[in-house]
């Protein structure tokens, strides 16, 4: 499970730190790719497996769903870590995100995501501010 918020740099070679904490759980090979919100989503390859099994059973026959797939699909890359514990982010992800010097690296249960940090600063405050009514509509699913 990855916890946590962590703030990074990029470099000039668009290499960020991965936190010490998930590279285990990630394993040596993992795949990045475009997220909700403007964010990227890193998915351990066991992860990855099962999100991808159950989108490509989005039926082809619908426009939603082919462009979809074409982006989740056509974005991603497998990566892996360099000894510093580093990944290069793509010139295509980083602008997807609009991730240039600051970035956010967060877990998200299964999955790890990566902000712009001002992006991700003015997601959490406007989630936060609805904190309460969000857990009270969700309720239902909690149950």
């Amino acid at each position: 499970m990855y916890l946590g918020e962590y703030q990074h740099n990029i470099d000039n070679k668009g290499r960020i730190i991965i936190p010490s904490r998930f590279r285990d759980e990630l394993g040596e090979k993992f795949i990045i790719t475009c997220g909700f919100e403007k964010c990227l989503v890193v998915y351990s390859m066991d992860e990855w497996n099962k999100y991808s099994a159950k989108i490509s059973s989005l039926p082809s026959t619908r426009a939603d769903a082919r462009a979809f797939l074409r982006l989740i699909y056509s974005k991603a890359i497998e990566s892996s870590c360099d000894k510093l514990g580093r990944i290069v982010l793509p010139q295509n992800l980083r602008e997807y995100a609009n991730i240039d010097k600051e970035a956010v690296v967060n877990g998200n249960f299964n999955t790890i995501e990566i902000w712009n940090k001002q992006a991700w600063n003015e997601y959490s405050n406007s989630a936060f501010e609805n904190f309460e009514k969000q857990a009270e509509k969700l309720s239902d699913l909690l149950i």
